[in-house]
């Protein structure tokens, strides 16, 4: 019973997690960055603001939450693809399991031109940067350490697990910069499988 309850509890804490994050993004996407504060969010998210400093030290962190989080999904999810499975199409998987809770907008919402601007305008953002930034090299490492498991190689001593998961990295970017400014605007999956493929294919001029 010990064990369920602390169970509960660890998944309400992570609920909040992501309810305080999707508040902090649509907050900023509707309102811009500047007109966001740690108030809001926690409105927003229907909790209090102490509780809101239990979970992030900042509503930057806050934003950035789901980045990190989707990151972690995806090595999670690499290290859980059949042994035999060739690196990139597991990765490929992985990302797309990553990626499984669909494209990113509000739930029950859609990707309304005025969404897809503000979401714009947020990535954009000069003071999130570095949270950005920050994100994603805590990714990498992760990606690093899954890869490093999956090939037999040694993340402190060999050069392919971290190039790689520098690779994935900017991949990931990429896939979300096309999925802004694409249009007609495609599904996140398609520009993933598109950029995944082009990797696993060596990168072939485009003819």
């Amino acid at each position: 019973m010990d064990t369920d309850r602390a169970g509960l509890r660890d998944r309400k804490k992570q609920q909040t997690r992501i309810a305080l994050s999707w508040a902090a993004i649509r907050l900023t996407v509707e309102r811009g960055y500047d007109n966001v504060r740690i108030e809001d969010i926690a409105a927003e998210a229907g909790v209090s603001t102490r509780t809101f400093s239990n979970y992030f030290g900042s509503k930057g962190e806050a934003i950035v939450a789901r980045h990190h989080d989707r990151a972690r999904a995806i090595a999670a999810a690499l290290q859980e693809r059949p042994e035999d499975e060739p690196i990139w199409e597991a990765i490929t998987q992985a990302a797309l399991a990553g990626y499984a809770l669909g494209e990113p907008v509000p739930e029950g919402s859609g990707a309304t031109p005025a969404w897809v601007e503000g979401l714009r305008l947020m990535v954009a953002e000069p003071a999130l940067q570095g949270e950005f930034q920050k994100a994603g090299a805590a990714a990498e490492a992760e990606f690093a350490l899954a890869i490093a498991e999956r090939t037999g190689t040694d993340v402190t001593r060999d050069v392919y697990p971290r190039l790689v998961a520098g690779v994935v990295g900017a991949a990931l970017n990429v896939v979300t910069q096309q999925w802004l400014v694409a249009e007609p605007r495609p599904s996140v999956e398609d520009v993933l499988r598109d950029v995944f493929g082009r990797l696993a294919a060596g990168l072939p001029e485009p003819r």
